[in-house]
């Protein structure tokens, strides 16, 4: 009797790792096959752990984490970090909003154009940007951190050392495809290692490719890289319209654009927060852009660039919306300092229409001397769920990134609320996982949940869901719920937030970072 119970919780323990392994892979992109070949075994073995039918070693468990970037389990120090949250608290005080974490990611890839010394101010140092850091200065770029204020002075070379990349980390950053447009610049021919699942035709790639050709660049997706060849002098001959009105494929025609030295048109761009801030910042290395903040840009660039310059990314409205979340949820009253309101408008609108109750200061002008910033002052509210449906659209809509964050938002709230996250394939279903903590989350389909308040929030055990924004909405909830909780494995939260519990914890949250032994 004792030996079957044994084999039941063995099972169990299985079927959750399993169930991890499967969501980082699809998170990443890959198919069983794919991680297959990276892990040297066969796709029916794969296929196997996800269904937690396969005992794993902790060694066979690491090389699957490292595979995915997923730190699925680890031992002593060098494993997982975890956060053990005492819930019921209430928040107090002030708090600043940090540079963006999107903004900083396209602003290293940009320093690539030019070979004078480039100093980003108060750049987000999170997980995200250290990959890239790895692989910048393995390429022969200097980089240094040069303060306490997270300043990050880089020099980049007349000539790249490409074959020397660091591969390992560069297939652990999607924004590697940002090196796209600078690099085609500088060598005829390169190669840039992938994270598996972005063939050449898929969603995330083909608007890119689209973007890049008409300045000569042709990319062949070979077995985890994107073997590039560009045409120098090329230039597009009519306007680039780009089908997907995304940030990176926007973001990578600008990387292109800003070293040819001819006139290009760029309709359908998107004009959100990290495309105007590397607009500002292309338009200090000499490049001319007309109609930033719209959805035509015009970029007249030039063939070399290399020019001391110093800029300073604006704050990140996503955060932003995180701290008023946490304020919300919590029933709390404080003051959000340095919130980008032009990208925040949207999701203030519809709070308000909810019930929030709270003050804005008068705007003033970020460090870029562009962005207008206040600061906003919570007060405990008693919200209702909104009349329509709450939906992302491209800016100036509802950021896609902060759509999750009205979930937690509609569990505190009296009533049901749709949410249509239309453009990821999955990410609803991550919403789900608030279920744990007592909400009422119904999944509709794969782009849809309905939520219904308020919610007795009660505390448990959850491991990371291998998608940001889902991971720090559930972090989120347990700061409300009765209790203490555990989050695991949150390696995907440091990728985007800078020290959250930390920060969270000056406000007056109790939260403790913790690995296991």
């Amino acid at each position: 009797m004792r030996y079957g119970r044994i084999m039941t919780e063995n099972e169990d323990y299985l079927a959750r790792i399993g169930t991890l392994i499967r969501d980082a892979r699809q998170h990443s992109g890959r198919t069983q096959a794919q991680l297959a070949t990276e892990l040297g075994t066969s796709q029916s073995a794969v296929n196997r752990i996800e269904k937690g039918q396969q005992n794993l070693t902790l060694e066979t468990i690491s090389r699957i984490g490292s595979a995915l970037d997923s730190e699925l389990v680890g031992m002593g120090t060098s494993g997982p970090s975890h956060l053990r949250v005492e819930g019921q608290t209430t928040l107090s005080g002030s708090i600043e909003v940090k540079s963006s974490k999107n903004a900083g990611v396209a602003l290293l890839c940009a320093s690539l154009l030019n070979t004078g010394t480039t100093v980003l101010r108060k750049v987000a140092r999170i997980e995200e940007v250290n990959r890239l850091l790895e692989v910048l200065t393995s390429i022969g770029v200097k980089a240094r951190w040069m303060n306490d204020d997270n300043d990050l002075e880089l020099r980049v070379p007349a000539t790249l050392d490409l074959d020397s990349i660091d591969a390992d980390a560069a297939r652990r950053t999607r924004s590697i495809i940002m090196f796209l447009g600078p690099l085609m610049h500088r060598q005829k021919e390169f190669q840039l290692p992938y994270a598996g699942g972005c063939d050449l035709g898929t969603r995330t790639v083909e608007p890119h490719m689209t973007a890049l050709r008409p300045f000569g660049l042709e990319v062949v997706a070979t077995e985890g890289h994107y073997q590039a060849t560009a045409t120098a002098g090329t230039g597009p001959r009519r306007p680039i319209v780009l089908t997907e009105r995304g940030d990176t494929v926007t973001e990578n025609a600008l990387l292109a654009a800003a070293m040819y030295e001819g006139e290009t048109v760029i309709r359908n761009a998107s004009p959100n927060y990290m495309v105007q801030d590397l607009c500002f910042f292309l338009e200090k290395l000499g490049v001319q852009i007309d109609g930033i903040g719209t959805t035509t840009l015009t970029v007249r660039g030039k063939s070399s660039i290399s020019t001391d310059v110093e800029y300073a990314p604006s704050e990140d409205p996503i955060e932003a919306m995180s701290l008023i979340t946490a304020a919300i949820v919590t029933d709390s009253s404080i003051t959000v300092q340095r919130v980008p309101i032009e990208f925040m408008e949207i999701e203030l609108a519809i709070l308000e229409e909810m019930g929030l109750r709270y003050d804005r200061s008068e705007e003033y002008l970020a460090r870029n001397d562009q962005t207008r910033l206040v600061d906003i002052t919570t007060y405990p509210s008693q919200l209702k769920a909104p009349i329509d449906k709450i939906h992302p659209m491209p800016f100036p809509g509802l950021n896609i990134d902060n759509l999750p964050f009205f979930a937690v938002i509609a569990a505190t709230a009296d009533g049901q609320t749709l949410l249509h996250d239309w453009v990821y394939e999955n990410r609803a279903i991550y919403l789900t996982e608030l279920n744990k903590l007592g909400a009422k989350v119904q999944l509709m389909d794969p782009h849809r949940v309905l939520i219904e308040g308020p919610t007795r929030w009660s505390g448990t055990e959850i491991v990371c869901p291998p998608a940001l924004r889902p991971a720090v909405v559930i972090l989120l909830a347990m700061l409300a719920a009765k209790g203490t909780s555990v989050l695991r494995s949150v390696y995907v939260i440091n990728r985007g937030y800078e020290d959250l519990a930390a920060r969270l914890n000056k406000l007056g949250a109790r939260i403790e970072t913790f690995k296991d032994i």
